[in-house]
């Protein structure tokens, strides 16, 4: 059967060209042929040159997210299966699997889905139409391709509950798929054993894209007192704690955050050396500064301050705010960890925000190393989107 035919304007779809996975609204000139919104379309140039095909949903800014770029791609079960077996293969070779992000979006060629490993149970976030339709086929594609391996899955768990479902002209859903477990998981990375949340906690339940910038604190605490804001469920303070730190003090607004923190701290043993403060980072670092508080290393890992381009500017004023009061907490020698995950906060956008930052708290910033997200959620080149994490290690002097 032919396919609808997606053509661009002249001119337009230089992404595209150069490895992006997104044709946005603003691009197309014409739209040749019957489909309902969720269909596999081809997508040709102004002068008819097919360029692949991907899934259409004209309710979406985002109008076609490509699946393949070769002109006759079939798209079924034996595809997608492909797909998630190269994304599993990928992750063996270069990495710890008892747990990890599986398939990451577009930067695995299966645009708009994440599914996320913790131990025996998955967790699925569907985000755009056409892949929403064959949610079920990747979940099983992905229990067999792990069973294969000897690893057998107990439970599937759905958090398809992002805003951006509704921007797709979708609802947001949430759920088991299949046969219901208990939803709380431990998982152990870096030494530290965590009980992960799927169905309550953020997002899928645990930011597994921290993972080796979590064991890049572990020499730079030993035997020193640490401040870790934005704790979520602790994992940067509970990284610090099992490495030795003296002293480390959990600070998240959310007091289920701080519940499941101070959960994992009994978990491994670290509740007389780690412990946790419900409060408003923004508020408290102020007053601590007041106080006269000072310490060794001061974490800042807050959550995304911007989603959006229109907003990026505030979000300026919100990482620099943060990074001056952290700043002014740090002892002289001491360390500032501070990351953003905000893919529209671009490094260079961030690196100088850094810099007013230390201008304004009078203090000079010396770069011990910068990371990025972990490689269970890799770069695809010319998929802006898919690079998103920024984390840097400084020591910090005073002005000398």
């Amino acid at each position: 059967m032919e396919r609808t035919t997606v053509i661009l304007k002249k001119g337009e779809g230089r992404n595209l060209k150069a490895g992006g996975a997104w044709i946005y609204d603003n691009e197309i000139d014409k739209i040749e042929g019957d489909f309902e919104d969720g269909d596999v379309v081809a997508v040709h140039d102004f002068d008819g040159y097919c360029m692949g095909c991907g899934f259409i949903n004209t309710k979406s800014k985002i109008t076609v997210r490509m699946l393949s770029r070769k002109k006759d791609m079939v798209i079924d079960e034996a595809f997608l299966e492909r797909r998630v077996r190269d994304a599993w293969e990928y992750r063996r070779q270069i990495m710890d699997t008892s747990s990890c992000r599986l398939v990451f979006g577009e930067a695995d060629f299966l645009p708009g889905i994440v599914v996320d490993k913790f131990e025996d149970v998955l967790v699925v976030e569907s985000l755009a139409l056409g892949i929403d339709r064959w949610k079920s086929v990747i979940v099983d594609a992905a229990k067999k391709v792990l069973q294969e391996d000897g690893i057998h899955i107990r439970g599937v768990y759905e958090r398809s509950d992002a805003k951006v479902r509704l921007q797709e002209g979708m609802e947001r859903s949430k759920g088991f798929i299949g046969a219901p477990f208990d939803t709380k998981v431990e998982i152990a990375e870096n030494g530290v054993k965590y009980l992960v949340d799927v169905a309550e906690g953020q997002k899928t339940g645990f930011f597994l894209d921290q993972k080796n910038n979590r064991a890049a604190i572990h020499r730079i605490c030993r035997g020193k007192k640490v401040l870790d804001c934005f704790t979520h469920t602790g994992s940067f303070a509970l990284n610090a704690g099992i490495a030795g730190a003296e002293s480390v003090l959990g600070v998240d607004a959310s007091l289920l955050a701080v519940t499941q923190a101070e959960e994992n701290a009994r978990l491994n043993h670290l509740e007389e050396k780690v412990r946790f403060l419900c409060a408003d980072v923004f508020e408290l670092l102020p007053e601590l500064e007041k106080r006269g508080e000072k310490f060794d290393v001061v974490i800042l890992d807050p959550p995304a301050f911007t989603k959006s381009r229109n907003s990026v500017k505030n979000a300026v004023k919100g990482y620099r705010e943060i990074n001056l009061r952290g700043l002014k907490l740090v002892r002289d020698g001491g360390f500032l960890v501070t990351c953003s995950c905000s893919h529209f906060m671009e490094q260079e956008l961030f690196a100088k925000t850094l810099r007013e930052a230390a201008t304004g708290a009078h203090r000079r910033l010396r770069q011990v190393e910068f990371r990025t997200q972990g490689p269970d959620h890799p770069i695809l080149w010319a998929a802006e989107q898919s690079y998103y994490l920024k984390f840097y290690i400084f020591q910090v002097v005073s002005e000398r």
